[in-house]
């Protein structure tokens, strides 16, 4: 046993334990046992070699041999044992002796919890342990009968029907019961066999009205009767607490347990408090009123210094709102975000956020709680959450000119709070006319004057932050296009606020910079139908969305048109709500001259085709500059503008168009095809090759997956009719090296929410000198279709000179609608 306990093998002496089990004296067999049980489990082979000895001395006419082959079968026996020596231990449950009895109890539970089937052979002996005096025994009879009911039905049923006055009559006798030293724990007497008791009481009285009848009178005895100012009696208590709220529905019942509950929460134990959190948790399903009674005590909790308690205290609160009681707990729960700690932050924001979208009752209080909330745990709030507040604040438009000068307000003391930032700068974009001309004053505020200047410092101190991320700079830069055309003595300052950034490192920041610039100084008169304001974001619909029960691509957004205040009616959802990343529906918006802003934005003589020009026309003009923002992928154009804008003139193929629009030479004749794929990248991109695959489904753009300076990889995507989340890509190898490349082998890999099929290679021998290319078509599923985009990585082997080459990339450049 010492090498077995110095973590040494000691099966070696495995035989010599049996062959000291197998021996006739006490001595000999209580070493033998004792290594039994600490040197073997029930999963060694050598234990089918003692349970002829342990039957030997289950019968043995010494009771403390008996009881020490009791002892080591609760320990170690198997299933195969437990069907061998049943008979030998039901017998000894009505043994003389009753530390033989407690231990054959004891050993029944370990035989009926490895085989459920010989539980029936155990109801009358485990019945007839129920009317013991020896509180020993009578303890494992408890037991035994608790588990009995949990692997049979008819035990359940046998004791429900036999012992339940049996058993409130023990319960009635120990809880009245005078002092017993032998029992006595804390003034208390035997509170194990309280517990037991209680709990087999809840078993019993689970789904049967008469049988919680008979123990409803005990149950408030005990929990009147047993003291709460020791942890034994606390102890009870509890278990009382869990056996009244698991019966059968008594009213009075269950507010006292609430009650004691209540007292609880009062306690300066931590443990007895947390129990009592958890346990109000579940009583809300039985009695919410009973629990809003100690809504005060529990909201205490929440400021505990205890983190394990703060956390539950949370949550409890939180199922603790309704309509009736929101503003007073959100006030606390506000006031108390101010002085939290940094750990706790986060799950408090993120409760209170949530109990302020679910339970609010107008629009003006949830705009103030939420800016509160920004305010004060801007960081910690999540995007959904501000996106959320946007969409509010757009269908509030009786309070845009007071949640503006709000905004205005908080950002001044509380500026290192990114997320109230991002709002604030939007809001100031879309409403900063009525931030300077303070319209749509409320009673509840006070009024003040900012002027033009100050309302573009909030912007420029933003976007100049260092702290400030990619997101909040891009949503600076689209604000500060938008108060060029609102404030134009601002314009100057505006200008060079763009122009800083164009030679920004950040690509997003560097491009819009450049788009934003182009705009302001060469297209003037269209600076306005750009940068008008927001349309009206439909609730239900990004709500639906958020909750993930329709795909991005679907709005259910109907009715009239909302009008806007310059007079252009426009739809429910735009593309522009991309700026916030909403995912909006990719509806084109109507313009007002698109063919004068193809033709300003190209520098391209398209005048023929202008001429021509319909209201499907121009749409696509409005789209091609919506691209230009960055603000959302424009649709599939339809046949008849595609017609329209191709001159007949001896064009070879869309890309010969693109190159042509790229070269410098004057006598280009030619103008550009508005599809889905070719105005991407309208003022830096022209040199890229593009395909337009005919199908009948949308198209997407071939991308250059992957290159080296040997080896090309390009994609091309199509879709199946029907099938949104499929998409199909033909790969295409070519060799940019003077040498050929053998044994070539393409593999790919995908995340868990993507399904890939890769179909055989056309070649595994690619042609040096792009001479010729291997084809290998891939089929990929998304499950998360419209929530997340496609990538892949890719692993591409090959021999050049008989020299084993390994190429490795990952795509992340695969079209946004895939």
């Amino acid at each position: 046993m010492f090498i077995h306990m110095l973590g040494y093998p000691t099966h070696f002496g495995q035989m010599e334990c049996l062959k000291l089990i197998a021996s006739p004296g006490f001595p000999e067999k209580r070493i033998g046992y004792l290594g039994l049980m600490l040197l073997l489990d029930e999963r060694q082979e050598v234990l089918m070699l003692v349970t002829n000895s342990i039957k030997q001395d289950l019968n043995h006419t010494n009771q403390y041999i008996v009881g020490l082959a009791l002892c080591a079968l609760g320990n170690i026996c198997s299933a195969e044992m437990a069907r061998d020596l049943a008979p030998e231990v039901e017998r000894l449950l009505q043994f003389r002796d009753p530390n033989i009895r407690k231990k054959a109890a004891l050993c029944s539970i370990r035989i009926i919890k490895k085989v459920p089937d010989l539980a029936e052979n155990f109801i009358n002996p485990a019945a007839s342990l129920l009317k013991e005096k020896h509180h020993g025994v009578l303890l494992t009879g408890v037991q035994l009968c608790t588990d009995m009911c949990n692997v049979s039905s008819e035990a359940h049923e046998h004791f429900k029907k036999k012992c339940i006055d049996g058993l409130v009559k023990v319960l009635k006798d120990l809880t009245n019961s005078p002092y017993a030293p032998e029992y006595d724990i804390s003034g208390i007497s035997d509170p194990f066999l309280h517990i037991r008791l209680l709990k087999l009481l809840r078993v019993l009285g689970q789904g049967d009205a008469d049988a919680s009848d008979i123990m409803n009178d005990i149950l408030a005895q005990v929990a009147t009767k047993t003291e709460s100012n020791k942890n034994a009696g606390n102890a009870i208590l509890y278990q009382c607490v869990v056996t009244i709220m698991s019966i059968e529905d008594n009213g009075g019942l269950r507010v006292l347990a609430v009650n004691i509950l209540g007292r609880f929460l009062s306690s300066r134990d931590n443990n007895i408090r947390y129990v009592a959190l958890n346990m109000l948790m579940k009583a809300i399903a039985l009695d919410s009123q009973a629990v809003q009674r100690h809504r005060v005590t529990i909201l205490e909790c929440v400021k505990d210094s205890d983190a394990s308690i703060r956390k539950r205290a949370l949550e409890l609160i939180y199922l603790l709102v309704n309509e009736n009681n929101v503003k007073s707990l959100t006030k606390e729960l506000i006031d108390y975000l101010e002085v939290t700690d940094p750990d706790f932050k986060e799950d408090l924001t993120a409760k209170i956020c949530s109990i302020v979208e679910k339970f609010s009752p107008e629009k003006l209080w949830y705009i103030d709680q939420m800016l509160k909330v920004l305010s004060e745990a801007g960081n910690c709030v999540k995007d959904d959450v501000w996106h959320a507040l946007i969409v509010v604040i757009t269908n509030a438009p009786n309070l845009h000119g007071y949640t503006v000068r709000s905004l205005y307000k908080a950002v001044q003391t509380a500026g290192d709070q990114e997320t109230l930032v991002r709002v604030a700068v939007w809001c100031i974009g879309e409403y900063g006319e009525l931030l300077v001309s303070n319209t749509g004053v409320l009673d509840v505020e006070d009024p003040i004057t900012v002027t033009e200047a100050d309302a573009l410092d909030v912007v420029e101190t933003a976007i100049g932050n260092p702290s400030s991320d990619l997101t909040t700079r891009a949503m600076c830069l689209v604000a500060s296009l938008k108060l060029s055309s609102h404030f134009p003595s601002c314009s100057k300052r505006v200008s060079d606020i763009v122009r800083h950034h164009k030679g920004s490192l950040v690509l997003e920041l560097q491009q819009r910079a450049i788009e934003f610039n182009s705009i302001i100084e060469k297209h003037g008169k269209i600076r306005s139908t750009l940068v008008e304001r927001m349309p009206v974001l439909d609730e239900a619909t990004f709500s639906g969305r958020r909750a993930g029960s329709m795909p991005p691509s679907v709005s259910t957004s109907q009715g009239a048109l909302p009008k806007i205040p310059n007079g252009v009616a426009k739809p429910t959802s735009a593309p522009l709500v991309d700026l916030l990343d909403f995912s909006s529906d990719d509806i084109p918006v109507p313009g007002g001259s698109g063919g004068d802003f193809l033709q300003d934005l190209l520098g391209v003589d398209i005048s023929p085709s202008i001429s021509q020009v319909t209201s499907g026309t121009q749409k696509s003009g409005t789209d091609v500059l919506l691209d230009l923002l960055s603000i959302g992928t424009p649709p599939a154009q339809n046949p008849s503008t595609l017609d329209i804008l191709l001159p007949s003139q001896d064009i070879k193929s869309p890309v010969d168009v693109l190159t042509k629009l790229a070269s410098p030479s004057p006598s280009a004749q030619t103008s550009t095809p508005v599809g889905s794929s070719s105005m991407l990248d309208l003022l830096d991109d022209f040199g890229t090759t593009l395909s337009l695959p005919e199908t009948n489904g949308p198209t997407y753009p071939a991308i250059i997956a992957f290159e080296s300076s040997s080896l090309k990889v390009t994609f091309n995507f199509s879709k199946e009719p029907g099938n949104p989340q499929t998409t199909l890509i033909e790969a295409r190898f070519t060799n940019k090296s003077p040498n050929v490349y053998s044994n070539f082998v393409f593999q790919a890999a995908v995340p868990k929410f993507l399904q890939l099929h890769l179909d055989p290679a056309s070649s595994n021998t690619l042609p040096a000198n792009s001479n010729d290319s291997i084809t290998q078509k891939l089929r990929v599923s998304n499950s998360q279709h419209g929530k997340k985009s496609l990538v892949m990585r890719l692993r591409i082997n090959y021999k050049v000179n008989d020299k084993d080459v390994l190429e490795e990339g990952q795509i992340n450049n695969f079209p946004r609608d895939l």
